[in-house]
């Protein structure tokens, strides 16, 4: 096989990344815009050591979950599928990465927890080439539009539609990534401008007082600076538990998880599966589950954060628990080498896609920790890291998937470590 063949192709499953396995003379195909049991042609996009990966350009025989064409924009790779379909697919992909990564096997395929698909997003990273902003089409720079994906709430697609009009603003600032971050309700909505480096920050004073924007701030590529434009740059969620509720704020450019219907779903999760007796919360962004499990009683709490920004966040949304949570702004090996003991019933891990390093783990490992909750936003490394906690004697107890980015390949997982040696 070589770049631009064209093959006849039947898919066999989903894979991660919203790849479909096929086979061509005995060398393993990744379709992009196929589903499961249909026939392709495809054109071949790339070969690696054996493997392909293709593109279809005609269906020849359609999958009765086809919902639509394949229109991969800001990540919808899955959008052509039914929403039960894609549902049945991630709790594939999941089992499979058990199975083949993690070399331990689902004793059933996990529960997937759904999403409504239009206006979940509450954070997005806009692209901007030559005024124009927009998504970014899978596996390209070229750019689409973000109202076509359904994303975002009505709100934040008229900021979008506005910045559009304001092109020769953002032109002239050297615009290249817009970073918008609202809350659930929609009344607060702040952004973040990146410029390219020679860039003119003051000339987006025109954009700063856009309709349905509450905040505007901005910084050169490369640069720590981050200067304020206008209002707040941040936004402020109320968590209601039965009767307990709290605030978080939180800086438009601190990471934060992004499905405005299952954020609830997700917290209440993850807390219930504490252990009565303290929790450490690594990687605990703005404090997401810390604050939770502290309002909820499962104390003492503490949190572990390592960017800056999201930091400054987690203290100051920490205050008010001063006492019961203690936040401590350092990376987590940094956090771990300087505890001989961790005197908690559980950890909490939410790391970057990346998972957690071998450093941590055997830091965590060390410490014989009851219960571990791990949160995954990729299925892969989380089997990779589950391999780890099972050689060390743990066991899987509970495993359970959160559709935070419907139509998408991106699946956030919860498994749950017990500690039984």
């Amino acid at each position: 096989m070589e770049p631009g063949l064209m093959v006849t192709l039947t898919t066999e499953k989903p894979v991660a990344g919203g790849w479909m396995l096929a086979r061509h003379d005995g060398a393993i195909v990744f379709v992009a815009g196929a589903l499961p049991g249909e026939i392709v042609e495809a054109r071949i996009r790339r070969v690696q050591k054996g493997t392909a990966w293709a593109d279809v350009v005609a269906i020849r025989q359609a999958s009765p979950d086809r919902a639509g064409a394949y229109a991969p924009c800001g990540g919808n790779v899955l959008a052509h599928a039914s929403y039960d379909a894609q549902l049945r697919m991630k709790a594939a992909i999941i089992d499979d990465a058990f199975r083949r990564v993690g070399r331990c096997p689902l004793p059933a395929l996990p529960e997937m927890v759904p999403s409504p698909v239009r206006g979940y997003r509450m954070r997005a990273r806009l692209h901007v080439q030559d005024g124009r902003v927009g998504f970014f089409r899978e596996q390209t720079h070229e750019l689409c539009a973000v109202t076509d994906t359904g994303q975002l709430s009505p709100g934040a697609e008229a900021v979008v539609e506005a910045l559009q009009a304001h092109g020769a603003t953002l032109r002239q600032a050297g615009a290249s990534v817009i970073e918008l971050s609202e809350n659930r309700e929609g009344n607060e909505r702040a952004l973040h401008v990146v410029l390219r480096p020679g860039g003119d920050g003051a000339a987006l004073a025109a954009v700063a007082g856009l309709e349905g924007v509450t905040g505007l701030s901005w910084s050169v590529d490369g640069s720590p600076r981050v200067a304020v434009l206008a209002g707040q740059v941040e936004v402020h969620e109320s968590v209601v538990h039965g009767a307990q509720q709290w605030t978080l704020a939180r800086n438009v450019r601190s990471f934060f998880q992004g499905n405005r219907f299952l954020l609830d779903a997700l917290v209440q999760h993850v807390c219930g599966q504490l252990h009565r007796g303290g929790v450490a919360d690594l990687y605990a962004g703005v404090g997401l589950f810390s604050v939770a499990a502290t309002a909820l009683g499962h104390v003492p709490v503490v949190a572990v954060e390592s960017d800056p920004v999201a930091g400054h966040d987690l203290r100051a949304n920490g205050r008010e628990w001063r006492g019961l949570l203690q936040t401590k702004v350092t990376p987590v090996e940094d956090y771990l080498r300087g505890q001989r003991a961790l005197s908690v019933a559980t950890v909490i891990v939410d790391p970057p896609r990346t998972g957690l390093s071998r450093q941590v783990l055997g830091q965590l490992v060390d410490r014989k920790v009851a219960r571990v909750v791990y949160v995954s936003c990729d299925v892969a490394t989380l089997a990779r890291d589950a391999r780890h906690w099972l050689d060390a004697g743990y066991r899987l107890a509970d495993v359970r998937a959160f559709d935070l980015f419907p139509q998408t390949a991106h699946i956030e997982t919860v498994a749950v470590f017990d500690w039984s040696a």
